[in-house]
């Protein structure tokens, strides 16, 4: 697994790089956001679904803690998952998530409330505030996804 890190200056430009993330979707990949609360784990995943051709609202599946998004509004069935609330990893079975990734991809926020296991093969994107608008992510690029990770 190698590594990686990206300077983001605003929300617009973090929109864009999930953009570019989503165009690289394909189906088993698991996609790992953290953070802090308010950090822009939803604004990445955000552009990653509109990287995927979705142009509606999307928000923090916080409640429901599964958002699933199904052709026709996008080119591959995704997940968005939202683990804040998740007291236990053995409830993961329950939610199904294995089943969708299996047939598409998943946006995971929160991953570490699930376990290493679960995640040992995501794309980690780990999103840090350096400003009011600025990030930093560091990004650990499983194999899976060296021949088409984005050189920035």
């Amino acid at each position: 697994m190698s590594e990686a890190m990206i300077e983001i200056a605003s929300e617009a430009a973090m929109l864009a790089f999930g953009r570019t993330l989503g165009r690289l979707l394909e189906r088993g990949d698991l996609v790992a956001l953290s953070g802090d609360l308010g950090a822009g784990k939803t604004v990445l995943a955000r552009g990653m679904l509109a990287g995927l051709g979705f142009d509606g609202e999307v928000t923090s599946p916080s409640y429901a803690l599964v958002h699933p998004y199904d052709a026709p509004d996008v080119r591959l069935p995704v997940s968005h998952v939202d683990l804040y609330r998740l007291g236990d990893p053995a409830a993961l079975v329950e939610l199904g998530l294995g089943e969708a990734r299996s047939y598409g991809a998943l946006i995971v926020e929160w991953p570490e409330r699930a376990g290493a296991a679960f995640v040992a093969d995501a794309l980690h994107v780990r999103i840090e505030r350096d400003g009011p608008s600025a990030r930093r992510l560091t990004v650990a690029v499983p194999r899976s996804w060296e021949g088409r990770w984005p050189r920035r």
